[in-house]
C-alpha cells in the first residue's frame, strides 16, 4: 500500500514538473530571468519616452528626468543597488511595445495606459499604475471653444500607435459630432505642428496636455477644456512569462506610495531609520522582518528607493507641480485620491 502511494506521488510530481506547475520559489528562491540578465550585465534597461515634460525629459545638462524617469531609477536601486545604473531608451508610441516584446528593454515605463488588449492581445503583463489621468483637449483661446463637443468639423494632433484615436472615434459617435486628426510619431512634432496652426489643438492624457501647455511660446494663449473623455491610467510594462519580475517593478511602486504615507521623505530618510519604533516604519526600512528576500533584493531595497529618488508625491510635485497639474486623481487614498499601497505585510 505504502509503495503504491509513493508511485502515485512520485509521477503526480513527475507530471507537475514537466508541466511547470512545481509552485512558486519559496522565499529565497526567486528566480526571475529578467532580473538575472539586469545584475549580469550590471544595468537595467528602461524603455521611455522620447521626450516630454513631466514623464521623461533631458534637462539642460542632457540628464534624463520625470516621473518615468524616477521609476526607473527605483527599480535600478532596487535591483542593483545603483540609481546610475540604468540606461534610457527612447521609444515613440508606435513602436514601445514591439521593442518590450522582442527584449531590447527590460521594462517599460512610458506614460502608456493599461488596457485589455494591451494585457492579452500583446502578451504583456501590468506593472503598476503611477498616473491616473484621462484624455484631455487643449486647444487656442482665440478658436472661442469651451467644451469638447464644440470640437465638430476641427483638426487636432494627435500621437499615432495610442488609445487616442479609438477614443476620439467613440466619441465622435456617441455624441454625433466629427473630430478630425493629424498624427504623429513624436510630441515635440505635435506640439510644433499645433503652435504652427495646422490643427486647432492637441490632444492626449492630462499630464501630456499639461506638458503640450508649457511647451508653447505663449502657454496662457491656450486653454484645457474641461472634460476627459476616457480613462487613461498609465503605467509599467513587462513580459508576460516572468512574474517574479513583474511583482518586483510592481512593488517599488508600492515602496514609493508607502513612503509617503508613512511621511518618509529623500531628506527625512536616514534620521528616521535611525531612530525608528514603530513597527511599520521599521518593517519599511528593512529594519526588521524579511520583505526583501520574497522580492529577490536584499531587505534595504526601500529605503535605497527613497534615500535616491524620493516617494510618490516628492516626485509628483518635482515634475508636475511646474506644469501646474493638480495631483487630483493621484493623491494618496487618504486624501481622495486612487494612489493607495497595499498592505505591508
Amino acid at each position: 500500500m505504502l509503495r503504491h502511494v509513493f508511485r502515485v506521488i512520485s509521477c503526480a510530481a513527475l507530471t507537475a514538473a514537466m508541466l511547470g506547475l512545481t509552485g512558486p520559489a519559496r522565499a529565497g528562491e526567486v528566480k526571475s530571468p529578467t532580473m538575472d540578465a539586469i545584475r549580469k550585465r550590471d544595468q537595467l534597461i528602461c524603455g521611455i519616452d522620447t521626450g516630454i515634460p513631466g514623464f521623461a525629459f533631458q534637462d539642460s545638462s542632457g540628464r534624463w528626468q520625470g516621473l518615468d524617469v524616477a521609476y526607473c531609477r527605483a527599480i535600478a536601486t532596487a535591483v542593483l543597488g545603483d540609481p546610475e545604473k540604468v540606461k534610457f531608451v527612447g521609444t515613440t508610441s508606435k513602436v514601445r511595445f514591439s521593442v518590450l516584446q522582442s527584449g531590447e528593454i527590460d521594462v517599460l515605463i512610458r506614460d502608456s495606459t493599461h488596457t485589455l488588449t494591451r494585457n492579452t492581445d500583446l502578451g504583456l503583463a501590468t506593472g503598476a499604475i503611477n498616473f491616473f489621468t484621462g484624455q484631455a483637449f487643449m486647444v487656442k483661446k482665440a478658436l472661442g471653444v469651451g467644451h469638447v463637443k464644440d470640437l465638430n468639423g476641427a483638426t487636432i494632433c494627435v500621437l499615432t500607435g495610442t488609445t487616442l484615436e479609438l477614443n476620439i472615434a467613440d466619441y465622435g459617435r456617441a455624441n454625433n459630432i466629427k473630430i478630425n486628426t493629424l498624427l504623429f510619431e513624436r510630441p515635440e512634432e505635435a506640439f510644433a505642428a499645433a503652435e504652427a496652426g495646422r490643427c486647432d489643438g492637441y490632444t492626449d492624457d492630462g499630464g501630456s496636455v499639461a506638458a503640450a501647455r508649457s511647451a508653447m511660446k505663449v502657454p496662457g494663449d491656450w486653454i484645457i477644456l474641461p472634460e476627459l473623455i476616457s480613462r487613461e491610467f498609465l503605467g509599467s510594462y513587462t513580459r508576460q512569462g516572468d512574474e517574479r519580475w513583474t511583482i518586483l517593478v510592481r512593488w517599488v511602486h508600492m515602496a514609493m506610495l508607502e513612503a509617503e504615507v508613512l511621511g518618509i521623505t529623500k531628506a527625512n530618510v536616514d534620521e528616521i531609520k535611525g531612530s525608528a519604533s514603530n513597527p511599520e516604519v521599521r518593517g519599511f526600512l528593512g529594519l526588521e522582518n524579511e520583505y526583501g528576500k520574497f522580492l529577490g533584493v536584499d531587505n534595504d531595497w526601500a529605503y535605497r528607493i527613497v534615500k535616491a529618488v524620493g516617494n510618490y508625491g516628492e516626485n509628483y510635485d518635482a515634475y508636475f507641480g511646474p506644469l501646474e497639474l493638480p495631483r487630483s486623481w493621484n493623491k494618496l487614498y487618504k486624501d481622495g485620491g486612487l494612489q493607495y499601497p497595499l498592505a505591508w505585510r
